[in-house]
């Protein structure tokens, strides 16, 4: 009590203190004094004293948002403890309870007022991006979850966005979405006010032009280069680092790569200086360009610098093993050999504070952030090796003239040969992304630009949209935009995969990269910088290369946990044959746990994946498949069921007018007249169809009024004061208009895969249009090839089951699911998935997106628009279906080579381990040389490199068929 009393004497001295109550945990004051003043007083009796806080909370939706709150608290210096739940704090400390406040509101939480009752919140509609969600089980993940919350009004998810509308706060939507796995970030303001323009929910997110200072509602994606990473524990520590930043939602570290992928809302400078906290570097990738050039230049000063270090370590620990080898004595048995071996440990040692240095500062850096890297293996191998030479060197007399066996070339032989290792690992990385730079390649740095008449070549970087561009014969077009005058043929092979130039003239549309081929064109910059379509489709490849599959995931748990506990079987081996080895059990001892530490270096484990999935990635984006994510690129190697759309894709999508039967005194002219004015302004394939007839006739259009469009069924609406209604059979039922005169051309027309159209007037049927969409070339011989494959393929089409039929039998396809509505077809991939089947559905991108949102996997048939590649983790940048055999083929020789570099990785460091611990000692009486595990350390790395790296020849089945290359000349690819 003699505390406590002291306590209380120094705080009735306070100015203000009316009365005080101390006992030994806790002192309850009052008066008007300054609550800082009682715990300086306190304080200076030499005890610690504090406010004691107890709040509510609220806000707070799962155990991520309380670990969020914790780990805010527990940074606070001026937080002494603190224990939180979902609805209450309890702390103390001597922050004010102000600032307390501050702390948690600036969290996105809420600290409720326990005596005022609180209004009534207005619901608030939340914009959010969104990521990891690769199918459309996922968006079902999150849609069933705000379902289940009664504070949810309404949403609406897709995969890479969803809107809320709630009572709840921002931060807690996005703690419910990472409570089931997924990461969310508010959206950007181009993202909310392009949605409409989104496919399947999908919508695209603008990186904002000055990426260093970044507003708080903006969430976009900075790339940055990395330096200091060598193994899959460093990418665990480096993304730690970068998650830690205030703001960043999601990110991802290519170890083969060495970028780091981040998305959300935190400056870049605070992103760079959280990694270097954790011991590495970073800087700032502005562009794709600048990305290459610093790389390669980093690349090839690494690989010098290796090569280098590694021909002196070689120099150095060769001669000194070769004496070994041949019998020269390694024992210290005189003061010669003393001196003669001091002078080479001298000279190791200069060698480790050389050619080592790296590992040994690395080793530290690791240490200091509680971490153990591959850095760590290496110095504490070479590091022990040395320092037990180096103490038999010094005092040979206090060890047994057997245990006086001196290790200095092991020291240096382990250096020379892991950094040859890397030197070799450092050149094969830098042909991993060949195919990202030839597609770099294919955008000139340079543009012409016409100002009052003048033309001047200015740097691509100083075109502006809107600018007057000048095309010459043989120049690749820079930019996306207009043609304003001329005519020329474009080679758009690296973005159609079509070997024959197209035809352009006034008005049509030019994309950078693409190439004029003869006459001279004017045109107006429309789309500049990173919103061009090559540089779309450059930072798709880049994300999905930066991505990781479930089996990536993998590794970096098990890397995470792999280097500790070898440093622990290291000391264990140690302990056991110090203990129950022969003699001289010392010299059992260094050499086991040496070579366990050496052996077991995680490198091949953290390059296994990433390798793979950088060249598989690229390699299909030289045959125009591009892939959102590398987890879309594993699940599309499991699909055993295709789903066909049939109009866009499995046929030309550029359907003719092939016969019209007319009825009730109506004549060809007429029908035609009415059809076209009812279908002016639409843009279904089959309305340009018959628009297409009646220019060829040069009909004439007439105004429409009470225009109404029935998706599945027609479109209705009055032409010249008649009710016309044009659409297919459910059309005419609906209004009850009577089609048996037309069953024979009906009949007809189906059996040739052609679709009917019904055309009444006044209640009467006025006409019969069979309107034919031919089946794409290429189609049967795709067909067969998913076929080969083992694949089943299913026509999934709204037109009426004889025509899909018709259109079935000349594809090849058995099995056709026909006269579906667009809103029903998502069902029937969910029917097809209940059967235990994984489906790829094949579409346009838009008519089906929510088919392409139920599917395990989404696969667009594109022309390279930008909806096309926002619109499914799949996109066939050319026409042709022959690209879904080689996605499928290619997402299957990817995940087979993942699954080759992690069993060699695994196997190698499970073998590799107990032979280096000694377990085959007791059958053949010798033990791994440390030196011997440096080499296949070293192997191990270039072994799984190697095999990733072979994607690059691999080549799927079938034809000759287009790939992207950056020459001036289409050119194929077996």
């Amino acid at each position: 009590m003699n505390c406590a009393n002291k306590i209380k004497a120094a705080l009735t001295e306070l100015p203000g203190v009316e009365s005080v109550d101390v006992n030994t945990e806790q002192a309850n004051l009052q008066g008007t004094f300054a609550p800082l003043a009682a715990i300086d007083a306190i304080s200076q009796l030499g005890y610690e004293a504090g406010y004691q806080y107890q709040l509510p909370l609220a806000g707070l939706s799962c155990c991520k948002c309380v670990r969020k709150v914790k780990e805010a608290l527990d940074s606070q210096p001026e937080i002494f403890s603190s224990d939180v739940s979902k609805t209450e704090l309890t702390a103390t400390g001597t922050l004010p309870e102000a600032k307390l406040i501050e702390l948690i509101e600036s969290l996105g939480f809420t600290v409720p007022s326990d005596n005022t009752e609180q209004p009534a919140v207005t619901p608030t509609t939340y914009e959010l991006s969104l990521s990891g969600l690769s199918c459309g089980k996922c968006v079902a993940k999150v849609e069933a979850l705000f379902k289940e919350h009664a504070d949810i009004d309404s949403f609406s998810v897709a995969k890479t966005h969803a809107s809320v509308k709630t009572s709840l706060a921002q931060a807690e939507v996005i703690g419910l979405i990472e409570s089931v796995g997924f990461s969310a970030a508010p959206a950007s303001k181009s993202t909310t006010s392009d949605k409409a323009e989104t496919v399947s929910g999908k919508a695209t997110t603008d990186v904002p032009h000055d990426k260093g200072e970044m507003s708080d509602n903006e969430s976009a994606s900075l790339q940055f280069i990395l330096s200091g990473m060598t193994c899959a524990s460093c990418v665990s520590s480096v993304e730690k680092a970068i998650l830690s930043v205030p703001g960043v939602s999601s990110t991802s570290v290519n170890l083969a790569e060495r970028t780091a992928l981040v998305s959300g809302n935190a400056p870049s400078n605070e992103i760079i200086q959280a990694v270097e906290d954790a011991g590495y570097q970073a800087e700032l990738s502005e562009d794709e360009l600048t990305r290459r050039q610093r790389q390669q230049a980093q690349n090839e000063k690494v690989y010098r610098q290796h090569i280098k270090n590694a021909y002196i370590a070689l120099a150095v620990g060769g001669p000194l093993m070769a004496w070994g080898v041949f019998g020269g004595s390694m024992m210290i048995a005189s003061r010669a050999d003393q001196i003669g071996w001091g002078v080479v440990g001298i000279i190791t040692l200069v060698l480790l504070a050389t050619v080592g240095k790296h590992f040994f500062v690395n080793a530290w850096k690791a240490f200091k952030h509680h971490r153990a890297t591959m850095d760590t293996l290496v110095a504490l191998g070479t590091g022990a090796a040395w320092l037990y030479s180096t103490f038999v060197v010094l005092v040979p007399d206090l060890l047994p003239m057997q245990a006086r066996h001196v290790y200095f070339e092991a020291s240096a032989m382990i250096l020379g040969l892991i950094t040859l290792g890397h030197a070799l690992e450092a050149r094969a990385r830098s042909r991993t992304s060949k195919a990202l730079e030839q597609l770099m390649d294919l955008q000139p740095q340079t543009a012409i630009i016409v100002d009052n008449g003048e033309e001047r070549e200015v740097p691509l970087a100083d075109v502006r949209t809107g600018m007057v561009l000048r095309l010459h014969p043989g120049a690749k077009v820079p930019v996306d935009g207009t043609i304003l005058e001329g005519q020329s043929y474009i080679d758009e092979s690296m973005l159609t995969g079509e070997p024959i130039p197209a035809n352009k003239k006034t008005g049509d549309t030019l994309h950078a990269g693409t190439i004029n081929q003869h006459g001279s064109l004017l045109f107006t910059a429309e789309k500049i910088g990173r919103d061009t379509m090559l540089a779309r489709i450059i930072d798709l490849v880049r994300q999905a290369q930066s991505s990781k599959p479930a089996l990536a995931r993998l590794a970096d748990t098990i890397s995470a946990i792999f280097v500790p506990a070898v440093m622990i079987i290291a000391i264990v081996t140690a302990m056991i044959w110090y203990y129950f080895g022969p003699d001289p059990s010392s010299v059992y001892m260094l050499v086991t746990a040496t070579t366990v530490l050496i052996i077991a270096c995680p490198c091949a484990l953290g390059l296994a994946t990433p390798m793979s999935v950088t060249v598989g990635v690229g390699r299909a984006a030289e045959y125009g498949v591009l892939i959102r994510n590398a987890e879309a690129l594993q699940i599309a190697a499991d699909v055993d069921t295709v789903v066909l759309d049939k109009t866009g894709t499995l046929t030309e999508g550029k359907p003719a007018l092939v016969s019209s039967n007319c009825y009730n005194s109506f004549n060809k002219g007429q029908l035609l007249t009415l059809a076209v004015s009812l279908e002016q302004g639409s843009e279904h394939p089959l309305a340009t169809a018959i628009v297409n007839a009646a220019k060829a006739e040069a009909l004439s259009l007439e105004p429409q009024l009470n225009f109404q469009a029935q998706p599945g069924y027609g479109i209705s609406g009055e032409v010249l004061g008649h009710t016309v209604l044009l659409g297919n059979q459910k059309l005419m039922a609906q209004h009850q208009i009577d089609i048996d005169q037309a069953q024979q051309a009906t009949d007809s027309a189906s059996e040739q895969g052609a679709t009917p159209i019904y055309v009444a007037v006044d209640g009467l049927l006025a006409g019969l249009l069979a309107v034919s969409d031919p089946i794409r070339h290429d189609s049967v011989a795709a067909i067969k090839r998913l076929k080969n494959m083992g694949l089943d393929v299913i026509m999934l089409t709204g037109d009426v089951p004889a025509t899909a039929n018709a259109i079935a039998k000349q594809a090849g396809i058995e099995h056709v699911i026909a006269g579906v509505l667009p809103d029903g077809k998502a069902s029937e991939v969910e029917k097809i998935q209940a059967q235990g089947k994984r489906v790829a559905m094949v579409g346009d991108g838009i008519n089906d997106a929510p088919a392409l949102a139920q599917a395990d996997i989404g696969i667009a048939m594109g022309s390279g628009s930008d909806v096309a590649i926002e619109s499914a983790q799949l996109t066939l940048v050319r026409h042709s279906l022959h690209g879904v055999p080689d996605a499928l083929q290619l997402s299957r020789a990817t995940l087979r080579n993942m699954k080759q570099n992690l069993f060699g990785a695994f196997v190698y460091n499970t073998l590799g381990i107990p032979v280096a611990a000694g377990i085959l000692f007791p059958f053949t009486g010798a033990l791994l040389s440390p030196v011997v595990a440096g080499a296949a350390m070293a192997l191990s790395s270039i072994t799984v490199v190697s095999n990733a790296n072979r994607l690059r020849l691999f080549k799927p089945d079938g034809e000759e068929r287009q790939t992207v290359k950056s020459h001036s000349q289409p050119q194929t690819e077996n």
